[in-house]
């Protein structure tokens, strides 16, 4: 027995020995009678009660071993040195900087073998162009994968699975996540690194709820500056400003004292609801330890250094305070250790990796250039180089050979099915949390009306009172994008994309009142329609229609419609469909250059109801007023055929420049017929407004209701049609095969089973089998023959008994006897030059199929040695 067994043994034996002293001595305590402070003391002590902590061992998940290729787990020669490499460098560490945290080196990976870091990297690019770009690659991992947080947060993880085994159990903690994003990334042409370092509790949890939800933030504008106008020599100078500067001074300086007050209690109200929502004190501040994703600038045109965290898949700047600290950074290359000072966080970190004074590389093939620092002696020596420039080649050389470089990765390929891809969460579906916000993530054809993604907005932080709904969809076949549903206002404004019958771009109505003639707002597509129609704004008592690139110059209708008459006693149901009555329509055109401004129609009003028609015409350019033109309809001007009489006093005129001549009778006549020509087109148009309203509130409705969905021809596993054309050309093909196997069927089976089937015949069996075969052919080509004979003779009978039936009877038939007897008589004639037809090609046939089959018995295996 050995010192060590010994000193156990002796610790037991101390142990038990007490708890004998002990339980002795309470027991003879408890003979004793306790005085009354004796009692009251341990009536207190009574009161203190401890409970022990209970300790659950935290169990890993297993694999199966057999699944995973040999590389899982073995390591290669060159993969145990690289572990002996790393473990030297982490002894070195720990020697000289023994205050430090241990290092994320070697942990061990699903089948318990101990793998390098950087070699868990698999730099991979997958086909789908959604992951080419970072935020699209940093999206779909933090969506594909579940989170399992570190236990106990403020330790280094024991393992570390590999990317294509996280892609299919689709969950893993926050280093593994990072693998995978920098797998992608590094595969897709960025310059990324893993990160390990610290991070505050929200960030390690994934808890957004204090975060503003990234569909919510408002896209940074662009603020263009103004141009200042190049004051040319000949242009008209400004007038002069006559106000007085004192008081525009003092105007300026009181409303930026109102803006700095407004600035200052915004500011304060700000900080007051940060206070109140800021989170609780972490006792583990500063400990929990974390992993992302590093970006920098250089590769695939990043313009700056910037943080990915994987867990949202968002991007945060290198000052981010949601990160307190870093401790290493790798790649699939190499291995960083950050020696620069934390206790601000990563703010005014260098990431220059190639500086050797912030960051200790593990290998010394660094690939970032190394920051050189000149020495005093370089100086001094500089005569010396020239003579030692072969010899330190000799020794770089030397040098290079004995560098380590890293061996390739031990993972398999990163593999990933399209049906995989477009569920992008796991069973489908994910639920985010936000500030005032939740944000529902649902996979493609999912869900029967095409829902990829739900935002509930809400007003209280507790997410009861609902304010508003954007929902976005996606492979619809009325092309639906996006529907914002306002609960507060009631307001539905819906989005699609081009391909609707009616070319409807976005639709703006009150959930309240969907139909129609009430308010609402439809633009359109105006490049795909005839019309040119842009936008469609109705109420109950208007109509607004906007124009673009019509070839009549109009881009402006505006209808003003009256009230129904309200009638006593059973309304008819033709009366809802004839339309509100319109008591105003203006019409507005653009410019025609082709014509003179004082011919060139700029507005038409129709007073419908005050039975007149007023024109205005566009300027001129050396004018400032327009001319006018006002005419009083006939009075019998809604009269068919009726003759329309014209005076001048139905007729008024403004004329900007009096040296025109006035028209003459004949022609206002003639304007006049064309404006009510125009006016009943407007009113049509307008009817025809009201009827394309109400047919896209009925297709509408019928979309709601069936929510069909586009399955592209090359999806396979949904398009219906697909399937089916799939399915009949496998039944074709099955019989084909059928068919083929019936013309190979052995002509000769009936007739050995005649004989008893004998395994080698004689020459008399093998003539008397080829006899008999023939003549069964013959018997039954001369059969088929006689049938065919006896059809045709049959019909015949009956066409001639039929003719005779008509020759008897022509006379009392009636016209539908008669156009029955000739039906019956082209059928008839057509089946007997049919079976006309068949015969023939049957007797030309018979000769050939008795040689063809003479021909086969005489190649027949079982034959041919006896002819």
């Amino acid at each position: 027995m050995d010192s060590s067994e010994m000193n156990e043994g002796e610790i037991h034996q101390i142990d038990s020995d007490d708890v004998i002293k002990e339980e002795d001595e309470t027991e003879n305590e408890e003979g004793e009678d306790l005085t009354e402070d004796a009692e009251a003391l341990k009536a207190e002590l009574a009161k203190i009660v401890v409970h022990p902590p209970s300790y659950e061992q935290s169990l890993m998940e297993e694999f199966d071993q057999a699944e995973f290729s040999p590389s899982y787990k073995d390591n290669l020669p060159k993969e145990n040195l690289v572990l002996q490499y790393a473990e030297n460098f982490r002894r070195q560490m720990v020697q000289l900087y023994r205050d430090r945290k241990p290092l994320f080196l070697n942990p061990v990976n699903e089948c318990g073998v101990e793998k390098f870091v950087c070699t868990t990297i698999r730099p991979t690019l997958l086909e789908f162009k959604e992951l080419y770009n970072w935020d699209g690659a940093a999206e779909f991992v933090a969506d594909y994968l579940n989170i399992e947080p570190l236990k106990p947060e403020y330790e280094l993880p024991k393992r570390l699975i590999s990317p294509s085994t996280v892609l299919k159990r689709q969950k893993g903690n926050c280093f593994e996540y990072s693998t995978l994003l920098c797998s992608l990334l590094i595969g897709a042409g960025y310059d990324a690194y893993v990160i390990s370092g610290y991070a505050t509790k929200e960030t390690c949890l994934a808890d957004e709820s204090r975060d503003i939800c990234p569909l919510l933030k408002k896209k940074e504008e662009v603020q263009e500056e103004a141009r200042k106008k190049e004051m040319k020599k000949y242009n008209v100078k400004p007038p002069r400003d006559l106000r007085s500067k004192f008081e525009l001074k003092q105007e300026a300086k009181k409303e930026a004292e109102k803006q700095a007050e407004k600035e200052k209690q915004r500011k304060e109200e700000e900080e007051r609801i940060a206070e109140l929502e800021k989170p609780p004190p972490d006792p583990y501040f500063g400990l929990r330890i974390h992993a992302w994703v590093l970006v920098l600038s250089g590769k695939r045109e990043v313009p700056e250094n910037f943080f990915i965290e994987p867990f949202t898949g968002l991007s945060h700047p290198m000052d981010s305070s949601n990160y307190l600290g870093i401790e290493s950074v790798w790649n699939n290359v190499n291995y960083w250790v950050n020696m620069q000072d934390c206790s601000e966080g990563v703010k005014g970190l260098s990431f220059d990796l190639g500086d050797s004074t912030v960051w200790e590389f593990m290998f010394p093939n660094n690939d970032k250039p190394l920051l050189k620092i000149p020495d005093a002696e370089d100086d001094l020596n500089d005569m010396d180089d020239d003579e030692h420039i072969e010899h330190g080649k000799d020794d770089e050389e030397h040098e290079v050979e004995k560098y380590l470089d890293m061996p390739p990765s031990w993972v398999d390929a990163l593999k990933l099915s399209h049906r995989d891809f477009q569920m992008r969460c796991p069973h489908g579906k994910k639920t985010k949390v936000y500030k005032r916000a939740k944000l529902e993530k649902f996979a493609h054809y999912l869900m029967k009306d095409g829902l990829i993604s739900r935002l509930s907005v809400y007003e209280d932080r507790e997410l009861t009172d609902l304010m508003k709904v954007h929902e976005y969809y996606a492979h619809r076949s009325d092309k639906l994008t996006q529907k914002l549903t306002n609960h507060r206002t009631g307001q539905v404004c819906e989005n699609f994309d081009p391909g609707r019958p009616r070319c409807l771009k976005e639709h703006q109505f009150k959930s309240s009142t969907p139909g129609p003639e009430n308010e609402r707002v439809m633009i359109f597509y105006h490049e795909a329609r005839v019309d040119g129609l842009v936008k469609r704004e109705e109420t109950q008592t208007e109509m607004t229609e906007e124009y673009s690139n019509r070839d009549d110059f109009l881009f402006y209708k505006y209808v003003e419609f009256g009230k129904r008459a309200k009638k006593f006693g059973p309304q008819e149901t033709s009366s809802a469909n004839k339309g509100r009555p319109i008591n105003k329509m203006i019409q507005k055109f653009h410019r025609n250059r082709n014509k003179p401004a004082n011919e060139d129609i700029a507005e038409i009003i129709f007073h419908v109801a005050e039975d007149k028609i007023h024109i205005s015409y566009h300027t001129e350019d050396v004018r400032i007023a327009a001319s006018t033109r006002e005419f009083l309809k006939p009075p019998n001007w809604d009269e068919k055929g009726a003759v329309l009489t014209f005076n001048p006093e139905m007729h008024q005129t403004f004329q900007v420049d009096p040296m025109l001549p006035m028209n003459k009778q004949v022609e206002l006549y003639e304007m006049l017929m064309e404006l009510l020509k125009a006016e009943e087109k407007c009113r049509n148009e307008v009817r025809d407004s009201q009827n394309e309203v109400r047919n896209i509130l009925d297709d509408r409705t019928k979309e709601e209701a069936a929510s069909e969905l586009d399955i592209s021809v090359y999806d396979t596993e949904r398009n219906e049609k697909a399937k089916k054309h799939r399915r009949e050309l496998e039944r074709q093909q099955l019989e084909e095969k059928m068919r083929k196997q019936e013309m190979d069927i052995d002509y000769l089976a009936p007739f050995l089973a005649k004989i008893g089937n004998p395994e080698k015949l004689s020459k008399q069996q093998a003539f008397s089998l080829k006899e008999e075969c023939l003549a069964d052919l013959k018997q039954r080509l001369i059969d088929k023959a006689n049938l065919i004979q006896a059809r045709f003779e049959k019909e015949s009978q009956e066409l001639e008994k039929k003719q005779a039936w008509y020759q008897q009877n022509q006379v009392s038939m009636g016209k539908e006897d008669e156009e029955e007897y000739l039906t019956y008589c082209k059928e008839a004639i057509f089946r007997i030059h049919i079976l006309d037809l068949r015969l023939t090609r049957h007797k030309e046939q018979a000769p050939h199929k008795y040689m063809q089959l003479e021909q086969k018995l005489r190649n027949d295996e079982r034959l041919s040695e006896f002819f």
